[in-house]
């Protein structure tokens, strides 16, 4: 069977067309699953119609708005076995020249490694990057970085790796600060200390881009509690993700992230003790 399913998926918000790039695929199984027992973490996936081991899906996005492209982080790259956000740009018409502003969610290896060519220049030679200045402060501060754990090393290289063609070109930004007219940021600390997610606010329709708030939806929407041994602090994650499904429930907020399933869009519910993720209906285009 041919497979037809392009990577590629766009929604209007208001007046800004927003596109999901998937990135990859790649397996991850429970034993990434932190504040959960591997073996119900895979019986709740496997309730959900999960494959087993579990897979995590990466995901970037484009937003078009009042005649500019923005990318919403850069996938891996040629990292991970390589990804697929360049070749998608390219399907779509869209030069690495034409990206003039990159909103960074946080500067894991699946999220920034796309900011550097082959040579470690910047790929995207005409974009300035914006990311909180939290996240900056930390994978930036050296000091931080000799302290930090062997098995932490590595990602604190990448980071500085990803954003080191882009120094001069840096732009910091708080909580509720806009990085352009209609995108704001929001903070949300745990996974990194400078985690943040991207409201873009229409006026009449909204959309939350909200990074890592959650890894494994199979398991995540039904177990909030469950973490990321990844994440720089499990407890702030969780106290964080409860935070962004309550707010998102309560405010019927669209929202969107880097490792829901493709194309990601959709709302939050409660559901019983937990949530549940309720994917937005596909329309065709006029």
């Amino acid at each position: 069977m041919q497979n037809i399913n392009s990577g590629i998926h766009h929604l209007t918000v208001g007046g800004a067309t927003v596109t999901a790039l998937n990135d990859l695929v790649f397996e991850a199984g429970t034993g990434v699953v932190a504040g959960l027992p591997a073996e119900e973490a895979d019986a709740i996936l496997r309730g959900n119609f999960r494959r087993l081991p579990a897979r995590i899906t990466v995901s970037a996005f484009l937003i078009t708005l009042g005649g500019q492209h923005i990318l919403v982080d850069s996938g891996v790259g040629a990292n991970m076995g390589g990804g697929q956000v360049r070749p998608r740009l390219a399907r779509l018409g869209i030069d690495s020249n034409a990206i003039r502003t990159i909103l960074i969610t946080h500067a894991h290896v699946d999220h920034v490694s796309g900011l550097v060519d082959e040579h470690g220049g910047a790929y995207f030679p005409e974009a300035q990057i914006v990311l909180h200045e939290a996240e900056a402060g930390y994978w930036l501060d050296e000091a931080r970085e000799a302290a930090a754990p062997e098995a932490v090393k590595g990602a604190f290289a990448t980071a500085r790796t990803a954003l080191a063609p882009y120094r001069n070109r840096l732009k910091l930004v708080k909580d509720g600060q806009e990085a352009v007219p209609g995108l704001r940021a929001r903070h949300f600390p745990g996974h990194t200390p400078g985690h943040s997610g991207w409201l873009l606010d229409q006026g009449s329709d909204a959309l939350l881009i909200w990074g890592d708030i959650v890894h494994l939806p199979g398991l995540q929407f039904r177990q909030p509690k469950a973490g990321m041994l990844f994440d720089t602090d499990v407890e702030q994650a969780r106290a964080t993700r409860a935070r962004v499904f309550d707010m998102a429930a309560a405010d019927k907020l669209r929202v969107c992230g880097m490792h829901l399933d493709f194309p990601t869009f959709g709302h939050v519910v409660k559901a019983g003790e937990g949530y549940q993720f309720v994917p937005e209906v596909w329309m065709p285009t006029a």
